[in-house]
């Protein structure tokens, strides 16, 4: 058994999933690593326990209710117990709302929201009657405000936001205290899904702000695990940026074309910089 129990993390096949899978490992959970594509999340399991951790590999797509179930009673059954549960796996499609398909935008609601949810669910059945547990909901800061070029992909990211702060509520209204659920909102980071948007006029405002790296991401998640809190913006500064714009939608749409304009340029020069190393 490890020593601090079972985590449960999906989309763990590269990027920030890969990123806190590791770091999980290093911690001295047993890593339950999760992706759709079940390649990658053994390639992701077999580094975690050669640098000494321990970890499982299991496909799931989070698109399915009974799947994390079944995650989750695996992470018991190899763990002893769940104690984390890390709802990473996302989707990003941009444009506005009417130039995406419903096949498209119900993808993006499916694995962000659903996804997240069904993992909330999965955790929760286990975690509740052990009077003990955290859930971890990887939002994103479009879950904080509009932004252009990304609204369904926004859509789902409040609702992430609004589903973990909620629940947690209730918690704590039933006098549940043992039980955690925190939301992670970072900016763009630089993961497959972001570099695969780098010539996207759309996706300009990813590269609006200061671009993270998965890893202080990652670092940030593990430093949660051990201080909960319901809601972490990455870098902070920009978590109070986004909720001042929040404050005054009119001044915020007001201001889109303007934003939109400088995060394009902000976009090329981040492509040129990623070109020329």
């Amino acid at each position: 058994m490890s020593r601090r129990g079972g985590a449960v993390v999906t989309g763990a096949g590269s990027g920030l999933g890969r990123e806190i899978a590791t770091r999980l490992g290093a911690a001295g959970f047993h890593v339950l690593v999760t992706d759709v594509d079940e390649a990658s999340a053994r390639s992701v399991a077999a580094e975690v326990t050669g640098a000494g951790g321990t970890a499982t590999a299991l496909s799931l797509d989070v698109r399915d209710q009974e799947a994390a179930r079944e995650a989750a009673r695996t992470a018991v059954e190899h763990a002893g117990s769940l104690a984390l549960w890390v709802n990473n796996a996302g989707v990003l499609i941009t444009g506005p709302l009417w130039e995406q398909d419903d096949t498209q935008r119900r993808l993006m609601f499916e694995v962000n929201a659903l996804g997240t949810m069904h993992g909330t669910v999965a955790a929760l059945e286990v975690m509740r009657p052990a009077g003990r547990g955290h859930v971890v909901n990887i939002a994103s800061l479009a879950g904080l405000v509009s932004v252009p070029g990304e609204g369904v992909y926004a859509a789902t990211k409040h609702a992430v936001v609004g589903l973990s702060t909620s629940t947690l509520a209730d918690l704590r209204a039933a006098g549940e205290r043992g039980v955690h659920i925190s939301c992670v909102c970072p900016d763009g980071m630089w993961t497959p899904m972001l570099h695969d948007k780098l010539d996207d006029p759309q996706a300009s405002m990813s590269f609006s702000g200061q671009l993270l790296q998965p890893a202080d991401v990652a670092d940030a998640v593990v430093r949660l695990v051990d201080r909960p809190r319901p809601v972490l913006a990455l870098p902070r500064w920009r978590g109070v940026e986004a909720r001042l714009f929040d404050l005054s939608p009119s001044l915020a749409t007001r201001a889109a074309p303007l934003v939109v304009r400088l995060s394009r340029v902000q976009q090329k020069a981040a492509a040129r910089r990623l070109r020329n190393t």
